[in-house]
């Protein structure tokens, strides 16, 4: 079956997923991730980037070689961090970076300059071609403050909006949600494999966040639809009807998703991996975590919460139940169950002129 059938069988309703009525297992994954993501969190801690920890860079210019481990133990042998994090820039630059010492200090001059000299020459360039530079903690710190605050901001402001435009504070709430663990099993991530955490990673992650709510959004935009005047008839229950709208809007999710992921994946694989452009790293690799877990929680996350949450109101509750005695009625008169939708929807299909309006007579005058 081709994505263009499959998604006119899930509008129509001919099928079916039920990802509303499994809400529990998808609660069970999440909670696992969010633990783990703050175990590893707090075990393991993030690797944090110079620009937070602050510490010595140098960038070699026009080297004949990018050979990497040369830079790495000319650094320990200086008694630097035998870590020293070597990335590539362009086809023939490298950057070194080494962490601040325990006083919060870097290298000192006189090894900055045999540092430039060794480097130099085990590159094959001038040392002019060798810069060093200084990077203080201040400058991390004053952005994480600055994104912090912007999250905040940006919390309340969508949660407004979203109570506004919805007219249900337990939509909000579960868009909400899924952005808060959207973000913290990013972070997890980065945590578990020691990902780099840099600026760059910071601002992937305000963006991460702008596209999750953007997918939520266009489910929560169908659930208002479908379930505006669920309260007025008694064939089936909000859930139901949320259901149905995440099945309508599963494969444009899907659509939207592989082509936002894609264009990531390439700059991410290709051309940090295989090109060996490593100063898009940090950014295509928090976008693309984010990525995958915004189309995940977006539909098997804020939809159903919203549904587990609608589902405590006393309305809700007293219309369930009207629902499954209307179903027991129709069972003992022997009626066959009525479709989650009334009408089957055939694409592709022409009525013809009998379905085109019937043209007025001119009146003679």
């Amino acid at each position: 079956m081709s994505m263009y059938s499959l998604g006119n069988d899930l509008y129509s309703g001919r099928r079916s997923f039920k990802i509303v009525q499994r809400r529990k297992t998808w609660y069970t994954i999440a909670i696992i991730c969010v633990i783990a993501s703050f175990i590893a969190l707090f075990t393991r801690g993030l690797n944090m980037g110079i620009e937070f920890t602050g510490g010595s860079q140098f960038t070699v210019s026009e080297a004949q070689t990018t050979d990497q481990r040369l830079a790495s133990d000319i650094m320990a042998r200086h008694g630097g961090d035998e870590a020293a994090r070597v990335a590539q820039v362009g086809e023939n630059s490298l950057r070194i970076q080494t962490s601040a010492n325990a006083d919060g200090t870097g290298v000192g001059n006189a090894e900055t300059e045999a540092i430039r000299t060794e480097l130099a020459e085990a590159y094959g360039t001038s040392v002019q071609n060798v810069t060093s530079t200084y990077i203080g903690p201040v400058w991390g710190q004053d952005i994480s403050t600055k994104a912090l605050q912007g999250f905040v901001v940006f919390i309340v402001l969508v949660l407004l909006a979203l109570w506004a435009y919805m007219r249900s504070w337990r939509n909000a709430l579960g868009a909400i949600v899924a952005l808060f663990h959207d973000l913290v099993v990013t972070v997890g991530i980065y945590c578990l494999f020691g990902f780099e955490f840099t600026p760059s990673t910071v601002i992937g992650l305000l963006t991460i966040l702008g596209y999750s709510l953007y997918d939520t959004v266009v489910v929560f935009d169908k659930v208002r639809e479908n379930t505006e005047h669920v309260l007025r008839q008694h064939r089936v229950t909000f859930g139901e009807s949320t259901n149905h709208a995440v099945n309508q809007t599963l494969i444009r999710s899907i659509n939207t998703s592989v082509t936002s992921i894609m264009p990531v994946a390439s700059i991410l694989f290709i051309g940090v991996y295989l090109m060996g452009a490593g100063t898009l790293r940090d950014l295509a690799l928090v976008l693309f975590v984010g990525l995958l877990l915004s189309a995940y929680s977006s539909i098997f996350l804020a939809a159903p919460l919203a549904v587990t949450l609608t589902n405590a109101d006393p309305r809700i509750k007293a219309h369930n139940a009207e629902v499954a005695a209307a179903r027991a009625e129709r069972v003992e008169a022997g009626v066959a169950e009525e479709d989650v939708v009334s009408a089957v929807l055939e694409p592709g299909h022409h009525l013809g002129n009998a379905a085109q309006p019937r043209r007025k007579k001119r009146s003679r005058k």
